[in-house]
């Protein structure tokens, strides 16, 4: 059987029942959606999600999440849904959500790191709902990178690492968001951000007409806390070079710190807004797009950070954007890509 399945530029599906068939037998599938691309496995089969974790050198007290192509499906894994979560499902589905769902006893604990909820997703990228449909059983799948390292949002990114740890590539093209999806947990009746994502916390109010965002979003997990939600770990999405995080409302100012933070390494490399590039005149730059236009940047800010290693820099210095909108979901991955290196003047 052929690994590789391309689809980039087809929409005959009829190659994916071999994926289909690789996913029910406990092997592993790396496919596309429109995140980022994912490492999938039976989510029902406890022996195929070790799986994953192996593959990626993933703790395995860090959740992953079902992906499901209907509703069905989630009666089959998920109890005692709520009004309001129902609302959420409906409004967000399929898409780029996840919401964490009190979990019946078929879901494995490897999928759930032993919690007694679990994350679900219903993917609207057609390549993997049909895939999930073929194989008949939710799939867990994280994102496809090893852990630590930027998430892949193409196969070009993601081959080298993976390619002998899978049984099936689907090649899907460039994802669409860019980024993991949001993931939010009902607490208390009311909706609480755990990862951000391309869903923003004004979509979530303006469906259910309150949100809230989880302290940890910006912070680390203290010692023994538990890890509710994948992404909430303290170094993820990270390059091999020490990065620093700078933002500011002042452009000026903006600048003027990172040309002063270059000025003290032999290497430096900065990741800068377009509106910026040429400001920092002598030193190594990428352009990670406008700051007007965060779909972009949330597009390309993976694929940005995995070209970093390519220069061997002796550090990094990335611009950060405002925390508003999707701005919070991309300042998250970047903290955590500098390992809370964060400075805002």
């Amino acid at each position: 059987m052929e690994k590789y399945i391309d689809l980039k530029n087809t929409a005959d599906y009829s190659s994916l029942e071999k994926a289909a068939q690789i996913i029910r037998s406990g092997g592993l599938v790396l496919f596309p959606t429109e995140t980022v691309y994912g490492l999938g496995a039976n989510g029902l089969d406890e022996m195929a999600v070790k799986k994953i974790f192996k593959a990626k050198g993933r703790s395995s007290d860090n959740p992953l999440i079902l992906h499901i192509s209907d509703f069905n499906m989630l009666n089959d894994i998920a109890t005692d849904i709520s009004e309001i979560e129902h609302k959420l499902m409906d409004a967000f589905w399929p898409g780029p959500f996840t919401i964490i769902l009190n979990r019946k006893p078929i879901v494995p604990n490897s999928v759930t790191a032993s919690l007694d909820t679990v994350g679900i997703r219903m993917p609207s990228n057609e390549i993997a709902n049909k895939l999930i449909s073929y194989s008949g059983v939710p799939i867990a799948a994280p994102s496809a990178n090893i852990s630590g390292k930027p998430s892949g949002t193409n196969i070009s990114d993601i081959f080298d690492e993976l390619s002998d740890k899978v049984d099936c590539i689907i090649d899907g093209g460039n994802s669409l968001v860019g980024l993991e999806s949001t993931v939010v947990r009902v607490i208390d009746g009311i909706p609480t951000i755990l990862r951000p994502g391309k869903i923003t916390p004004e979509d979530i109010k303006k469906v259910v007409g309150k949100v809230q965002i989880d302290k940890h979003i910006f912070s680390k997990l203290e010692d023994g806390e538990k890890v509710l939600s994948p992404g909430m770990k303290y170094k993820h999405y990270a390059p091999n070079s020490k990065c620093i995080l700078v933002y500011s409302d002042n452009n000026d100012l903006l600048v003027n710190k990172i040309i002063e933070i270059s000025s003290s390494y032999k290497t430096p490399l900065i990741l800068s807004t377009s509106e910026n590039v040429q400001k920092y005149e002598g030193n190594l730059v990428i352009d990670i797009g406008s700051k007007y236009n965060l779909d972009e940047i949330a597009k390309n800010i993976f694929t940005d950070l995995r070209k970093v290693d390519k220069f061997n820099p002796d550090i990094v210095i990335v611009e950060g954007v405002k925390q508003d909108g999707l701005g919070l979901a991309i300042m998250n991955r970047l903290i955590r890509a500098c390992s809370h290196n964060y400075i805002e003047l």
